[in-house]
């Protein structure tokens, strides 16, 4: 069964029910339950369960404790190009925004990626934006291929792509994909992707399990927060992130929470979301996907992010640019969105350690995969 069957057993009229529907006694149930089901999520994303919050913050740490330490995984991303063809009314590389365009050479890439290795991030992600004109797969595969040669593990956040595209990824050495969904409510998902390849729906639901097939050992999931009903999202993100754990095991699935930040464009988000239900949001997440990742980027502030430490997450970036060419030569004009967390990755990781938490720069070395 694929996923998008799943998701038709799960309309949207339903799942609203579900959630705003939600006794307390749905909610305390939740809580005791060691393996919850769609009804237990529902319940725990719901306005009822705002009031059980510090429970699920207990369970949530004690969850992320008992399966990933007190570590914090660290990342940084690089940005290759920000020329894109789709019309995203989010997103600051939206065509029609009037931004530098710029697509990296390998000679410029090479000086990001030295730039970022000589901070000690050994993990990275390579981005992009959806124009296969400006910036092609051949380029996209002597990136990795490149940046492999700096970094023990590189993902990519590109457009989607096939099955063969991915493996020839993971070949090159890609072991790892991010791909935000944006919003799985499929009645809403042209408003915000009205033209471009990324207006198919379909085809980007499908993009994540197209990558675990290829091999990729990490599968980044995220709903943009923000722009629909964000406790609905979250719902069918998890569902998406239980499907793929279950059906790729060797692939450890992760989920992100970002809020819609300023960009070029000036989009305003629906619905505004905040601290606390974003909490709320991890914390169901959490009690849903003992096992899942969960990422917290640059978008968040510093102070909020210190605290998320504590509180369930496991993966974050520091020392981020969000523009191509950034690293070398800030040009914040051309960047996707701006980041709410400007610390050094010194500063980042000192801030880590005051936590009380060890920040991990490498966690993966692809010579002792080949010894195995």
């Amino acid at each position: 069964m694929s996923f998008y069957e799943i998701i038709q057993k799960f309309p949207y009229e339903y799942v609203h029910e579900l959630i705003y529907n939600a006794t307390e006694k749905d909610v305390i149930n939740a809580l005791h339950k060691e393996n919850m089901d769609e009804k237990d999520l529902a319940a725990l994303l719901s306005p009822k369960a705002e009031s059980y919050i510090e429970e699920m913050a207990e369970i949530s740490h004690n969850i992320t404790l008992e399966r990933f330490g007190k570590t914090i995984k660290i990342y940084a991303p690089i940005y290759l190009s920000n020329y894109c063809t789709n019309g995203c009314i989010y997103c600051g590389f939206n065509h029609k925004n009037k931004i530098p365009r710029i697509a990296l050479t390998t000679r410029e890439i090479e000086k990001e990626a030295k730039i970022v290795s000589s901070y000690g991030i050994q993990n990275v992600i390579l981005v992009t934006g959806d124009n296969m004109k400006k910036f092609s797969f051949d380029m996209l595969l002597n990136s990795v291929a490149l940046c492999s040669k700096y970094f023990p593990f590189v993902a990519v956040e590109v457009p989607s792509l096939t099955y063969d595209e991915y493996k020839m990824l993971h070949t090159s050495g890609a072991d790892g994909l991010t791909m935000f969904q944006e919003t799985y409510i499929e009645h809403l998902y042209p408003k915000f992707h009205p033209h471009g390849p990324k207006s198919d729906y379909l085809k980007r639901l499908n993009t994540p399990e197209e990558a675990a097939k290829a091999g990729m050992r990490l599968i980044g999931l995220g709903a943009l927060l923000g722009l629909t009903d964000y406790r609905i999202d979250t719902f069918y993100m998890c569902l998406h992130s239980r499907y793929l754990a279950k059906k790729y095991w060797k692939s450890h699935i992760s989920a992100s929470f970002p809020r819609i930040r300023h960009a070029a464009g000036e989009y305003t988000p629906e619905y505004i979301v905040s601290d606390k239900s974003v909490l709320q949001l991890m914390f169901a997440y959490r009690l849903f996907s003992h096992d899942a990742g969960i990422n917290i980027s640059t978008r968040e502030s510093a102070s909020f992010r210190d605290k998320l430490m504590h509180l369930g997450a496991t993966i974050m970036s520091a020392g981020s640019k969000t523009e191509p060419g950034g690293y070398n030569k800030a040009q914040n004009e051309a960047s996707q969105f701006n980041i709410e967390d400007s610390r050094s990755v010194e500063e980042f990781c000192q801030a880590v350690r005051n936590q009380g938490y060890d920040p991990v720069l490498k966690d993966w070395d692809n010579t002792m995969q080949k010894l195995i």
